[in-house]
């Protein structure tokens, strides 16, 4: 079984509780630290203290110069376990900081809330949280992502979230990517181990491990999807390679050239181009333009650079993968 298929499985079965490792929390969001001051952080699908994003910000708290920190987890009760899903009713915890000199906080600086509700992050009682909240970071459930990403952007808030890389090309998400109200964050990508419930079932024995008595699955193509700036998004890519019909083609359905790999973009092309979905990872807004993206269904995603035809964008009648459309600036 492939990553990818792992990833369609929890999907499916919409059991896609995955922890988040410390260590993946502290080298994202170390380059965020400005954002974060007199602010209150909300951790809306979060399993309260096993959440790792809750030991980062309640132990980083007093350097961040936080506010306050809020978590809210669906269907739980428990602070010191997974999530169960077997509770009707849900809490809510609230973190103003300790006055220990550790800057750990003591169980009694961390104060416990019952809410009338399961905790589901659209409930009604959690939107009125949120609408206390300035940014909000967490790791949703992947099945739920197009609604909890929805929700932050028409309620105008910060967040830094996980999601699939696939979720790029949503239809609701991709139009936020191209109008500058959602981008990558610093570190995309690659292999990344999530902790599950031990009952968890994983059909593939190299996608998971145990360490410490804890068991976890590895995802490929995860990344994190952000409104708060960082340097990263505004590093210039170098352009080396110049233009050619023969090295780039036009597609036969898109007023477009094909560049299959984001480092080949051709410096003196000031035409429309199709470059992979990973191009986002290195999209500086300075430099590029997103026009578009090969048609959904029609939904006119091109920008208007579909020509008809196929929805796959098509060189010499072969199909390509996806292709996100840009301009030099």
């Amino acid at each position: 079984m492939t990553i990818n298929q792992n990833l369609n499985t929890a999907k499916r079965q919409r059991r896609d509780e995955f922890y988040t490792q410390l260590s993946d929390i502290e080298n994202e969001l170390d380059h965020y630290w400005d954002h974060f001051r007199d602010k209150v952080v909300y951790l809306n699908c979060d399993d309260p203290t096993v959440s790792n994003f809750f030991h980062y910000f309640s132990r980083n708290f007093r350097e961040l110069g936080l506010k306050k920190l809020i978590t809210t987890c669906y269907k739980s009760r428990n602070r010191d376990m997974f999530s169960q899903h077997d509770q009707e009713r849900a809490i809510y915890l609230e973190y103003s900081g300790t006055r220990n000199e550790t800057g750990i906080p003591d169980d009694d600086e961390i104060i416990t809330y019952p809410l009338k509700g399961d905790g589901d992050f659209r409930s009604a009682e959690c939107i009125e949280l949120l609408e206390q909240s300035d940014i909000v970071v967490t790791n949703p459930p992947f099945s739920l992502f197009r609604e909890h990403l929805g929700q932050l952007v028409d309620s105008s808030k910060k967040f830094l979230i996980i999601g699939s890389q696939n979720a790029m090309t949503y239809k609701e998400v991709f139009p936020l990517i191209r109008d500058k109200k959602v981008w990558l964050g610093v570190n995309n990508g690659g292999i990344k181990w999530f902790e599950v419930n031990p009952d968890y079932e994983i059909l593939s024995a190299n996608r998971q491990k145990w360490e410490n008595g804890k068991k976890y699955l590895s995802m490929g193509n995860v990344n994190w999807f952000t409104n708060l700036d960082h340097s990263k998004r505004h590093e210039e890519m170098i352009l080396v390679e110049r233009y050619s019909p023969e090295e780039y083609p036009t597609y036969d359905n898109y007023d477009a050239i094909e560049v299959s790999k984001t480092k080949d973009i051709p410096r003196d092309w000031d035409g429309a181009m199709g470059v992979p979905i990973t191009f986002l990872d290195k999209h500086n807004p300075d430099q590029f333009e997103i026009v578009g993206m090969g048609e959904d269904n029609g939904r006119g995603q091109s920008g208007d650079l579909w020509q008809g035809g196929s929805l796959k964008c098509l060189v010499n009648g072969k199909a390509k993968f996806k292709r996100i459309f840009i301009k030099r600036i």
